[in-house]
This record gives structure tokens, C-alpha cells and sequence, in this order.
């Protein structure tokens, strides 16, 4: 009697331990936000899911607009988050045409031309994109089904990365707080001009620049002539051509920078253990390594070749998630080079198995790049220097070789090298023995270890993890209905204003006035000091 009794008790306190479990989770979702999250590809998606699985963690529900025509963003994977799928007119095939031909630009043309070339080229692939990408914003604000779906929907926040246009103006149609998620923009254009980040010429060096925050006369000269040639591309390029489009679709002048600058939040992916200190203001956040994690074992046959490297340990390879292969040619080089270090090497690597390749070295076709970098033996990363690669090598402390193929990649390495954490070379100019002996030194010179320690050590002394931190200003956004108050008025003045040339026109108009009146009346003192002298002499005569 006494057991059946005590066995009561015990259904009837979990019965209501589950009841009072399912009431708090269900509270906890009729207080979680409806959040937009707008599209974007390769490792800026790669970036960003971790928050959308951080936030649904927190009882927010997610939506994420995918295009039907994506290289990385699959809505047929499974995920915890809901897709919004919308058509675009343009084929896979275009985009990874286009993607292809920036490819061999950047990794093997860029180094044989001169600035001008260079720089033509480079605006012609990029606004060849631009238009591919404002194709892919007709599907979503030219869609009166997908619209209206949005607008019912009723969301609490747009998170975003501005790498595509359109989520301003998305965020603008439906009145929605705004948060930026963004690396940078060429010159921190956008940040100078839309966010009114203050960046001195004379100690922020451009990103892009491949310049450091230690500057000689001659760098601060050309990161000045470099922020002013940016500006200008931008403005008769980027600027123009998205303006246009804005103006178009609503029927009225629209500045998409003006559009851009009503962001509540700017979390930028970087911090101070990879960038270099520089002016900001209380609605930009640092959020860098937001995706780095403690790791997780290896796969069985991965971890059985890391244990037989013995004490000289394992180099990992990778390229990050654009450049699967390079030519025959860049492939029998490289593999040549890895097989004469003494360490093993896991290379993420899709083309043709190089001839050259050592008993050292295995291919893979994926890799699981953070566990890898963690692991014990692992002693080098040898990357092409994207962002997401170098936070996870600085989350783990490991020092770098860096081979950069495009885009801010060589800006990043020349960051890391400033920091003394990387050595970096041309993949169009180094043979084997040179990517050999810059494999050693990284390896040999404790220093390299030593101080990508520092960084990982900077990295984790924070407050909160990048990851809490960004979730924390997306909550509060939607908590306080945006960000206004952190937003500074200088949004609201004008070029002349910002600079306070007005001011300066004013100071120097009434200093020219007083010298002006200063000098009349010295003149009429000595014409009247010269007269009575005159009337005294004619007087004595």
C-alpha cells in the first residue's frame, strides 16, 4: 500500500515538473522575436549560421529568404530554421561562370597588370555581379506573392549581410529594424559613408589597402589617394547603379546609402585581435570569430594519420570553400613543397591527384577544418587567408601560411603578419622550396606559435563569447523596436557640416574682415597722421 502510494507521489511530481516545463518553453516562445534573415552565399552563409542556430536556441523563429538559384544556400538540406524561397531569372550556370571568371582574374591575372588594367578589369567583373545580383533582388521586391507573404508575416527584425543589395530596401518596405552583419566594404566605404564610422587616413588604413596602422609618409599618401580613388569607383559604379534601381522601384529619388544608414546595429565579423584599433561609434559592435567552436573528435581515419606523425605533428591545408582546385601546374608545385616537410599533411583539395605528391600529404575532398585545427599535433594552416579560416586559426592558436587568391585575402594576411602570427606568399611567384622554407619557419620560429597564442588569448578574453554578444544586439533591437538612440546625428548633417567647413568658411570670413577693417583703419590713422604733419610744416613755412 505504502509503495503504490510513494509511486503516486512520484508520477504526480513529474507530471507537473513536465507541466511547468512545457510552460516556461512555452512562454519562452511567445516571447522569442520573428526574424527576416536575408540571403547570401558561400562563407558569409558559412558565418552566419551559427547565430540563426543560436537564436533559435533562444525560442526566436528564423526565416531565411533563399533564391532558386544558389551555389552554398540548399532548402532541401535539413535545418531548424524556416526557408522563403523566391525565383530569380538567372541559371546557376551564369552565376558559376561568373563566378569562375573573377576566380582566374583574381588568382592568376591580377599579378601580371598594371594598376590601371587592374583596375578596369576588376570594374567590369564587378559590376557584371552587381547586375547578376540586383536580378536576384527582383524576385523578392518585384514579387507581389512573396511581398505580400512578408508583410503577413509581421517580423520583428531584418538581420542581414549587405554583400547583396536589397535588404535596406526590403527593411524600408516593411518598416522593420535593421542589422547589418558585415567583414567590410572596399575602403570602408560603406561604414565611412553610410554608417559615419570615422576613419582618419592618416592612422585606419583602407581595407584593401594592404596597408598597416603604422604608416610612413609615403603610405599615409597613398592610403589618402586609395580612400579617394574608392570613393570615387563606388560613387560612378556600386552607387549609381543601385541608386538607380532603388529611384526606379519606388518611384522617387532613393539613396540606397541613406537607406543603409538607418541600420540600428552594425555587428562587423572582426575584432581586436585581428584588426588594428580605430575609431567607432555605440551602434557598431565587434563580433569577430563569430562561428569559432571548441572542437569536436576526428573521424576515426583522420585521427589514427594525426597520431602517426609523431612528435612533428600535422599541417592542415585548405582554401577555404570557393577554390576547390588550382592548376596542374600551381598542384604538382605545392604538393612537391608539402613533401619535403617532415610533418603529415591533410589537404582539402578537389581536382587532380598532383604526381608530385608525398607519402606525407593526403587529399580530401572536405575536412573538418576547426577539429583539425585544435588537435594537438597540429603545428601550421596553410590558408588562403579568408576571414572565417584566420578566426579559427586565432581561436586555436595556430600560426599561418597564407597563399591569398582574392578579394580581402591579402589584406587579411598582411594583418596577421603585422601581428606576427603568419608568413605570406604569391602563388603565382613561389616554387616549391620556397613554400618548403615558408612552411618551416612558421613551424621552427617558436615566435609564430608564440604569438598566435597572444591573438587566441586576446580572442577569448571578452566579456561574452562573439556569438552571445551578436544575439545580444539582435535581442535588443527587437526588445527596444530598434536602435535610434545609439544612432549619431552626424547622420543627419551634411559633407560640408560633418567636416565643419561652414564653420571654417565662417572663422576665416570674419578674420579676413577684421584684418580687412584692421588695415583700414591703420591706413586712415597714418593718412591723418600724414596730413597734420603736412598742415604743420606749411604752418612753420
Amino acid at each position: 500500500m505504502r509503495c503504490r502510494y510513494w509511486k503516486c507521489v512520484l508520477v504526480t511530481v513529474w507530471c507537473l515538473s513536465l507541466a511547468l516545463l512545457l510552460v516556461l518553453s512555452a512562454t519562452r516562445i511567445a516571447h522569442g522575436g520573428n526574424i527576416l534573415v536575408w540571403y547570401t552565399e558561400g562563407s558569409h552563409w558559412i558565418n552566419l549560421k551559427p547565430v540563426l542556430d543560436t537564436l533559435i536556441d533562444r525560442g526566436h523563429h528564423v526565416t531565411v529568404l533563399v533564391p532558386s538559384t544558389s551555389m552554398f544556400m540548399n532548402r532541401s538540406e535539413p535545418s531548424r530554421f524556416h526557408y522563403e524561397p523566391f525565383d530569380v531569372s538567372i541559371s546557376l550556370e551564369v552565376i558559376e561562370a561568373s563566378n569562375e571568371e573573377f576566380l582566374q582574374f583574381s588568382m592568376y591575372e591580377i599579378d601580371h597588370m598594371n594598376y590601371i588594367e587592374m583596375y578596369i578589369k576588376f570594374i567590369d567583373l564587378a559590376m557584371i555581379e552587381l547586375r547578376n545580383n540586383l536580378k536576384y533582388l527582383d524576385g523578392v521586391v518585384k514579387s507581389g506573392t512573396i511581398m505580400k507573404r512578408l508583410k503577413e508575416a509581421k517580423y520583428d527584425l531584418l538581420l542581414a549581410d549587405p554583400l547583396y543589395p536589397g535588404s535596406e530596401l526590403l527593411a524600408d518596405l516593411l518598416n522593420l529594424p535593421l542589422v547589418f552583419s558585415l567583414r567590410f566594404s572596399p575602403a570602408l566605404n560603406w561604414e565611412r559613408h553610410c554608417g559615419q564610422i570615422p576613419a582618419p587616413p592618416s592612422f585606419v588604413p583602407g581595407a584593401m589597402s594592404k596597408l598597416t596602422d603604422t604608416m610612413d609618409f609615403s603610405e599615409r599618401l597613398w592610403n589618402f589617394l586609395f580612400y579617394a580613388v574608392q570613393d570615387i569607383v563606388m560613387q560612378f559604379t556600386y552607387w549609381k547603379e543601385v541608386d538607380n534601381y532603388y529611384s526606379e522601384f519606388k518611384g522617387e529619388p532613393t539613396s540606397s546609402c541613406e537607406l543603409m544608414s538607418k541600420a540600428d546595429i552594425w555587428l562587423m565579423r572582426t575584432y581586436w585581435d585581428f584588426d588594428f584599433p580605430h575609431p567607432y561609434l555605440p551602434n557598431i559592435k565587434f563580433v569577430g570569430g563569430i562561428h569559432c567552436r571548441p572542437a569536436k573528435p576526428l573521424p576515426k581515419d583522420m585521427e589514427e594519420f594525426a597520431q602517426r606523425s609523431g612528435d612533428a605533428g600535422i599541417v592542415v591545408f585548405s582554401l577555404g570553400s570557393f577554390i576547390n582546385n588550382i592548376t596542374t601546374e600551381k598542384a604538382n608545385m605545392v604538393a612537391s613543397a608539402l613533401a619535403q616537410i617532415p610533418q603529415k599533411v591533410l589537404w582539402r583539395y578537389s581536382g587532380k591527384v598532383p604526381d608530385t605528391l608525398g607519402a606525407n600529404t593526403r587529399i580530401y575532398q572536405w575536412i573538418p577544418q576547426n577539429d583539425l585545427l585544435a588537435h594537438p599535433k597540429t603545428r601550421a594552416f596553410i590558408t588562403h587567408g579568408g576571414t572565417n579560416g584566420i578566426y579559427e586559426a586565432i581561436y586555436h592558436g595556430v600560426p599561418m601560411v597564407g597563399i591569398p587568391m582574392f578579394a580581402d585575402q591579402p589584406d587579411n594576411l598582411v594583418h596577421m603578419m603585422a601581428k606576427g602570427a603568419a608568413v605570406m606568399v604569391n602563388l603565382n611567384f613561389i616554387n616549391a622550396e620556397g613554400l618548403r622554407d615558408a612552411i618551416n619557419t612558421v613551424i621552427n620560429d617558436k615566435s609564430y606559435k608564440e604569438n598566435a597564442m597572444r591573438l587566441s588569448k586576446i580572442h577569448h578574453d571578452r566579456p561574452m563569447s562573439p556569438r552571445d554578444e551578436a544575439v545580444f544586439w539582435i535581442e535588443f533591437t527587437m526588445r527596444n523596436k530598434g536602435a535610434k538612440h545609439l544612432r549619431v546625428q552626424a547622420h543627419e548633417l551634411t559633407w560640408y557640416q560633418y567636416h565643419s567647413l561652414d564653420v571654417l568658411a565662417f572663422l576665416l570670413t570674419v578674420a579676413l574682415l577684421l584684418v580687412f577693417f584692421f588695415i583700414k583703419i591703420c591706413c586712415f590713422c597714418v593718412r591723418r597722421c600724414c596730413s597734420r604733419k603736412a598742415q604743420g610744416k606749411r604752418k612753420f613755412e
